[in-house]
């Protein structure tokens, strides 16, 4: 019985010292009923109450970084998997991701405005360096024919020469290759996340004289939806 009473004394002096009850618990190795008995007419001093919400956003942060870390570790693990069954793609198949990619993201001709050529807009570097690499590589596209467009906001005017550099950088074309640059208005209100020093608008690829490849275009998509089992 003394055993228990000094266990008792010595759980409500931690507790007043701001322990939480599992720290009181690794130090008195009694029944969490018995420890919460104990404890429930303990008062805290504001301190203390400091001490132990401390403790607990600290142990909630540890248990989000962990979560997180583990959550990293996951994904670049699908990634790598994801990545290795890809392996090397053929001409062919390069051909037909180029035809999917224009389908998504490229410019059609109208019925009421024909003779529009090739026009290819996005603002993920990687998207542009493989429809570039397919323009050129799988379809045969004389370099010279090919020019590029930005489009940005307004806000964006005092970084338009790190822009330009950007793109010229990430397409490899020069700077002369830069034809137009469109600005857009800003709203005062907006919820855009693409802001900030790592915006650079959209860049625009066409291609001069191209109706014929325009139509051409339009046909290899019409033959990817024939041929796909969806028709």
């Amino acid at each position: 019985m003394l055993a228990k009473t000094e266990q008792k004394n010595k759980a409500v002096d931690l507790r007043k010292q701001g322990f939480s009850y599992s720290e009181i618990l690794k130090k008195i190795p009694v029944s969490k009923s018995s420890l919460s008995l104990w404890l429930k007419d303990v008062k805290l001093a504001g301190s203390q109450q400091q001490k132990l919400t401390d403790k607990k956003l600290a142990g909630m942060k540890r248990g989000w970084e962990s979560c997180h870390r583990k959550r990293v570790l996951s994904t670049e693990k699908i990634k790598n998997i994801s990545e290795a069954e890809v392996k090397n793609l053929t001409d062919r198949e390069l051909w037909l991701i180029g035809i999917a990619l224009y389908w998504g993201e490229g410019h059609k001709e109208k019925e009421s405005r024909p003779g529009s050529g090739v026009k290819f807009s996005n603002s993920d570097p990687k998207m542009i360096k493989l429809f570039l690499r397919w323009l050129i590589d799988i379809i045969g596209e004389k370099k010279e024919k090919i020019y590029l467009e930005i489009y940005i906001h307004e806000s964006c005017r005092y970084r338009l020469k790190k822009v330009v550099s950007y793109w010229s950088d990430c397409t490899g074309f020069s700077k002369d290759n830069f034809v137009r640059i469109y600005f857009k208005k800003n709203k005062i209100h907006t919820k855009r996340k693409n802001t900030g020093e790592n915006y650079y608008g959209l860049l625009r690829i066409g291609v001069k004289s191209s109706s014929i490849l325009q139509r051409k275009i339009d046909g290899w998509i019409s033959g990817v939806y024939k041929h796909c089992g969806i028709v």
